[in-house]
């Protein structure tokens, strides 16, 4: 589906104190940056950093910045189409006295995070409810295939993990196929999220999650961690 073009978008965007215009200039420097964040000036060089690809309209990642403030979050979407509801999010936040210090944006193809994180800088990766590309030529474009896979091992600390959580059943043993076959280590593998107490300890819902569930779609979740394997002995990675 197309998306609708919203007039203004760009340059919103752009202009928000809350995106990232030239990310690539933070790369191996996030955490300095996410320090600017903060009215105390308080040390982020410690702080775990999360990001979401493809955020969507922000409901995860906002909720996640808030629940959890010892750690930074940055997430990633394609189409400032999209990102302006985020950025919206946010100001509306900012105006109630809510702050997110700890939440940037980033309006960036997803297939350039190695040129965006430097090895080893991301503590952890979430996916949620990414593009199918239904057709088996997409299955590159699909964001757990073992291209973006290599791309997420460049970025990660060694031991990091990506999270994924889906209601799409092809894609699901689509992304456990290729985690397996990439050598990753499957941590959690459940196709009905909701009905696993443990695992819904902490869960913050998506739209797309909430609208899912509501109908009654099971979820699936996958979280995979990096493997020693992905290593070789003078500590680079093997991608």
């Amino acid at each position: 589906m197309r998306l609708r073009n919203i007039p203004g978008a760009r340059e919103e965007v752009s202009e928000s104190r809350f995106a990232v215009n030239l990310p690539a200039e933070q790369r191996g420097q996030w955490r300095s940056l996410f320090r600017q964040q903060y009215p105390d000036g308080r040390d982020t060089g410690e702080m775990p950093l999360y990001i979401e690809v493809g955020m969507g309209k922000g409901r995860f990642l906002t909720e996640m910045a808030a629940q959890h403030p010892e750690a930074l979050f940055a997430g990633i979407e394609m189409y400032e189409s999209v990102l302006i509801k985020a950025v919206q999010k946010l100001e509306r936040l900012e105006e109630q006295g809510v702050l997110c210090p700890n939440l940037l944006l980033i309006r960036e193809d997803a297939r350039l995070l190695p040129d965006l994180f430097a090895e080893g800088e991301v503590d952890k990766i979430f996916l949620n409810f990414s593009d199918p590309w239904p057709k088996a030529r997409h299955a590159k474009r699909r964001l757990t295939s073992h291209q973006f896979l290599e791309r997420y091992g460049k970025i990660l600390k060694p031991g990091g993990t990506v999270e994924f959580k889906t209601d799409n059943q092809e894609l699901f043993t689509f992304s456990l196929e290729e985690a397996r076959e990439a050598g990753w280590e499957i941590l959690v593998n459940t196709r009905d999220l909701h009905h696993e107490p443990a695992l819904m300890e902490g869960n913050v819902m998506t739209e797309y999650e909430q609208k899912f569930s509501a109908k009654g779609n099971p979820i699936c979740k996958m979280v995979i961690k990096m493997t020693n394997s992905h290593l070789v002995d003078n500590g680079t990675y093997l991608w």
